[in-house]
């Protein structure tokens, strides 16, 4: 691919987001970012990943009184534009549909499926009962929500926010991946 581009993948808890967007930046040949932006807060404001995003998805205003989750917030989108600017990449959640909102060169994803099957692979994967998979999967789904409506102003459930919503229920990643990319061969071309 001759452009720059940018890939922003939203995703509901238990769609297989993470493997998907991994999957997805080794088939365009670039580099994923998620957890690695974490990891640079963590180091600027001695938190952990769990305390940043605990911080972030509070009901309450914006601000704490140790540290003002907006300019927690503001670094992050800071580290990711600055990422984005120097290569193409894929960014796995941090409202990147939002940061990227008005970027050409943006491809921007929300991954969907039925409850059932979140559950089902939540389950599995965490080696729990069903019961707590859904109570799991509302509790971080929810969580995703507040955090993209306290700093965007919009619901990530707001299909107009995304050039591609999909719903993955019964898909292997690795087509969902080989598709997505296709897509954005197309766009790039």
């Amino acid at each position: 691919m001759a452009n720059k581009f940018i890939v922003t993948i939203g995703r509901e808890f238990g769609t297989g987001g993470r493997k998907i967007a991994t999957e997805l930046a080794q088939l365009l040949g670039v580099k994923l970012y998620d957890k690695q932006l974490l990891e640079q807060l963590e180091d600027r404001y001695n938190l952990s990943s769990e305390q940043i995003d605990a911080l972030k998805a509070q009901k309450k205003p914006w601000w704490v009184e140790e540290l003002p989750s907006m300019k927690l917030y503001q670094d992050e989108e800071f580290i990711v534009r600055s990422l984005a600017e120097q290569e193409s990449c894929v960014i796995l959640g941090r409202t990147g549909f939002h940061i990227f909102r008005e970027n050409p060169y943006a491809f921007k994803v929300f991954l969907i499926a039925d409850k059932t099957f979140r559950r089902d692979k939540v389950a599995r994967r965490l080696n729990i009962n069903e019961g707590s998979a859904d109570l799991l999967i509302n509790k971080v789904d929810e969580a995703r929500e507040i955090f993209t409506k306290n700093f965007s102003g919009k619901s990530r459930y707001d299909a107009r926010n995304y050039d591609l919503v999909l719903n993955v229920t019964g898909l292997e990643p690795t087509q969902i991946a080989h598709f997505i990319a296709d897509c954005v061969k197309q766009r790039t071309a």
